[in-house]
């Protein structure tokens, strides 16, 4: 089996310095042009491709960043990983994406075998956090920034929307078209996005708001939808996700029941598919996509020339569909 190349061989064969051909690697700029054509023509010949190992060994940088988030089932977080990773991209900076589940515990794990293997940054979801977390990103410095959230209060960088106002957005719409009884559905209340939601809600004395938690999903959504038709029929549901309306759509007109006439739904994220729906639905629309090109440049601000960032607010917007028709 023919030996593969190093670098040391790149720059005999160039007739140049190691160091030399390093900086044709991580700074290519600083090269003289007939120097940098050499080194690269002896790339092609010995068909060596840099190794990210060794660049960290003579650059002292890896350039990459962890993202830690709950789950990649979900339209949400792969709009922001791939806005995310377009912005880095653009940076020369690299992405590594790790599940935590909403688990505290877990997303120490993640976070230290990222740093493991030299993460330069992280992105987290949410501010609920485990103090070994943060004694771990203390120790070592890290520039770590919030997402999905938004605290200039927190303790590092939030860049995201209001949950707790996008949640009285939501209802807002529907007390203004008269309904009063509200069953309102929401996912597991370990995610602090919607225990922000929730809270928003209750203690609204202008509306009868029944709770119901549920699975984030669409099955989630039809299961909530039962138990809320197995009492008095409220006139209109408030879901704090999409995927969730989804669910209750298909439930409500399995029972006979029309949207909007005989009961309206309203949802919170503006999925890709929610106007899809049918009726369409409406919505708050949440800015994603956005966020991730926002938490991008950001961090690769702090990571490169060590510009911690402010915390950014980003305006969710109502979305008015035919789910949501005034209370007959």
């Amino acid at each position: 089996m023919r030996k593969r190349a190093n670098l040391r061989d790149v720059a005999a064969d160039a007739g140049v310095s190691v160091a030399t051909v390093s900086r044709v690697m991580n700074s290519p700029a600083t090269v003289a042009p007939a120097t940098r054509e050499r080194v690269e023509g002896a790339m092609r010949r010995l068909q060596w491709v840099p190794s990210a190992a060794a660049r960290a060994i003579n650059s002292g940088r890896t350039r990459f960043v962890g993202a830690l988030v709950p789950t990649l089932d979900s339209d949400i977080f792969a709009r922001v990983l791939a806005n995310l990773e377009q912005g880095l991209t653009a940076q020369r900076l690299s992405l590594v994406v790790a599940t935590t589940d909403d688990d505290p515990d877990i997303e120490v794990a993640k976070a230290r075998a990222l740093l493991d293997i030299g993460a330069e940054g992280l992105i987290v979801s949410g501010m609920t956090r485990s103090p070994d977390f943060d004694e771990l990103v203390a120790r070592a410095r890290l520039p770590v920034i919030a997402i999905s959230c938004h605290d200039p209060d927190y303790r590092m960088p939030t860049i995201g929307y209001d949950n707790h106002g996008a949640a009285l957005a939501a209802l807002s719409h529907l007390t203004g078209l008269g309904h009063r009884r509200i069953a309102v559905l929401h996912g597991p209340l370990r995610n602090d996005r919607t225990q922000r939601r929730v809270l928003a809600l209750q203690g609204q004395g202008d509306a009868d708001l029944t709770f119901h938690e549920t699975a984030l999903s669409t099955a989630g959504g039809c299961q909530a939808v039962q138990c809320v038709l197995s009492g008095p029929r409220p006139s209109a549901i408030l879901c704090l996700s999409d995927v969730i309306a989804a669910g209750a759509m298909a439930e409500v007109q399995r029972h006979g029941l029309r949207i909007p006439d005989d009961m309206s739904v309203m949802g919170l994220d503006d999925l890709p598919g929610s106007a899809h729906l049918y009726p369409a639905l409406s919505t708050i629309h949440l800015p994603v996509s956005r966020m991730g090109r926002a938490v991008a440049d950001a961090l690769a601000g702090w990571v490169e020339r060590d510009e911690k960032p402010d915390p950014q607010l980003l305006d969710h917007e109502l979305v008015v569909r035919g789910s949501t028709g005034p209370c007959r």
